[in-house]
């Protein structure tokens, strides 16, 4: 029987979710080159798919934190997918903006958060941490508790590892990394000399250069 991890990361490859080129690398606006682009937003587009996120993210926040008060997005990816899981639970929404809005109430929190709310945040994509912990520190800053976070697809960066245990948030999720590659080898999305060059990929993201 296959895992939630990998059963997850074979939809998010079919739907071109999660895309790999090891041979033609991607450039990512931090200027990284990078054998993977993830944009988890094109889940929106796939009701079978969205639903499928939408009950095991439920599931996931029920099981790994005590009951929330309130759901938070983090914009702009997991936007939607916070605003279902909040409405799936019953309980109340914000999402939480990457910088405060440049007119009228420049808000960075959208919605209404009482202080001494417990906050469970979801967010759809986790590389390096730091926008998603941008978030947390915001709501932290508006006097809740945030008793942790919920992603749909994690790297697995060493980086992103050390920044949650610092900041003190947990950090759950549907699928990640190594789950994706086992299921890309799998269904032949990859062959197995492409394996090691997306291990090698990880170790070191901000410093890869491809193999020409």
């Amino acid at each position: 029987m296959k895992t939630l991890e990998r059963l997850l990361a074979e939809k998010l490859l079919k739907i071109s979710a999660i895309k790999l080129q090891p041979d033609l690398p991607f450039t990512w606006a931090s200027g990284w080159n990078s054998p993977i682009y993830t944009d988890n937003r094109k889940t929106l587009s796939y009701p079978d798919v969205r639903s499928f996120i939408k009950v095991e993210m439920c599931r996931l926040v029920m099981e790994s934190f005590e009951a929330p008060d309130a759901i938070a997005g983090v914009a702009t990816g997991a936007i939607a997918m916070g605003a279902l899981v909040a409405d799936t639970m019953g309980l109340p929404y914000v999402y939480v903006r990457s910088t405060p809005k440049d007119h009228g109430l420049e808000n960075l929190i959208e919605g209404n958060l009482k202080p001494g709310q417990k906050v469970v945040v979801i967010e759809d994509l986790v590389s390096t941490g730091g926008s998603s912990l941008k978030a947390v520190e915001a709501i932290r800053n508006a006097g809740c508790e945030v008793v942790g976070m919920a992603a749909i697809f994690t790297y697995g960066f060493p980086v992103a590892i050390k920044r949650f245990k610092d900041a003190g948030v947990e950090l759950v999720t549907l699928s990640n990394y190594n789950a994706m590659l086992e299921a890309a080898l799998e269904t032949e999305y990859i062959r197995n000399e492409d394996v090691e060059t997306l291990k090698e990929w990880r170790k070191d993201p901000a410093n890869w250069t491809p193999d020409r």
